[in-house]
């Protein structure tokens, strides 16, 4: 297992990964899969922003456009419409650094400009201009694995060696992102658990997390109420369950997937339950031994 002692700069802010992180999700969008609609407001999205930082969070990941199976793409206006202005109001109030969950690169601009000190790509920077928004910025970027576009990247995906070609283009990416001028401390990568894997795929990804992690770049994971927690515990509820209720029935699950994720090597644990992850991640720590 890497040590961990690294540190992810993210524009004026540097994070220190000597231990792992909870980076805390907020949907400011009205579709996403457990919480679409509860924070469009701006106002209850600053708010449930800042009391997951008070819960822990070192990082909050503002998201203005879902990207879950058969998620419809927004235009730039309507997505700098929803996260310029929480990314405003709470970069000035809190000292997590703030997140921007985006391929866009005029998105990208906007969020740095007000604030973001992170840019977290599903598309890892392969959108036109991405690489070179990113790049200008002073932002860390975390590069993401995607198999496909999120209306149809579930209907069938199909891989040789999951493992090895997650990686493989992950370290492509990273390998991209030096040479158009962005340092490794500040880069992240992130295999994508749920985009464009069937459930074998992110249980194997899982088991052999340490062959990412092996590289030396920060692994950030994101398990937290996905589907494949339903499917494990057999908790699968229908389309139109309560977002509350699906959360109460998928938190179990999504800690004990966290606590793993931290034993196989994660530095960054992406989660809509932070106060419960954070305990999760610090009893992993503790049985890993630091």
């Amino acid at each position: 297992m890497p040590a961990f002692g690294r540190v992810l700069r993210c524009a004026g802010r540097t994070l220190d990964l000597s231990a792992p992180l909870v980076m805390g999700i907020l949907n400011v969008t009205p579709d996403s899969f457990s919480d679409g609609g509860r924070f469009t407001e701006p106002d209850r999205a600053v708010e449930h922003a800042l009391r997951m930082v008070e819960e822990g969070a070192a990082i909050i990941d503002v998201g203005g456009e879902s990207t879950q199976p058969g998620a419809s793409p927004v235009s730039a206006a309507e997505e700098l419409d929803r996260v310029v202005p929480v990314i405003e109001r709470l970069a000035g109030r809190t000292a997590a650094v703030i997140s921007v969950d985006t391929s866009k690169p005029e998105v990208m601009r906007a969020a740095a400009a007000a604030g973001a000190g992170l840019i977290n790509d599903v598309r890892a920077l392969t959108a036109p201009g991405a690489l070179a928004a990113a790049a200008a910025s002073a932002c860390a970027v975390c590069l993401m694995h995607m198999q496909g576009e999120p209306a149809t990247m579930q209907r069938n995906p199909t891989y040789a060696d999951v493992v090895s070609e997650v990686k493989a283009l992950l370290l492509g990416r990273a390998q991209a992102c030096g040479a158009a001028g962005v340092p490794a401390e500040r880069i992240a990568i992130d295999p994508g658990f749920g985009f464009g894997k069937t459930l074998a795929h992110n249980l194997e990804l899982l088991r052999r997390l340490p062959e990412l992690a092996a590289s030396g770049i920060p692994v950030v994971v994101g398990l937290s109420r996905k589907s494949m927690v339903a499917s494990l515990t057999g908790r699968v509820s229908g389309g139109r369950t309560p977002s509350d209720r699906l959360a109460a029935e998928r938190l179990p699950g999504s800690l004990a997937l966290a606590a793993i994720a931290v034993l196989q090597g994660a530095c960054i644990v992406r989660a809509h339950d932070v106060a419960a992850t954070l305990d999760a991640v610090r009893v992993a720590v503790a049985v890993r031994g630091a």
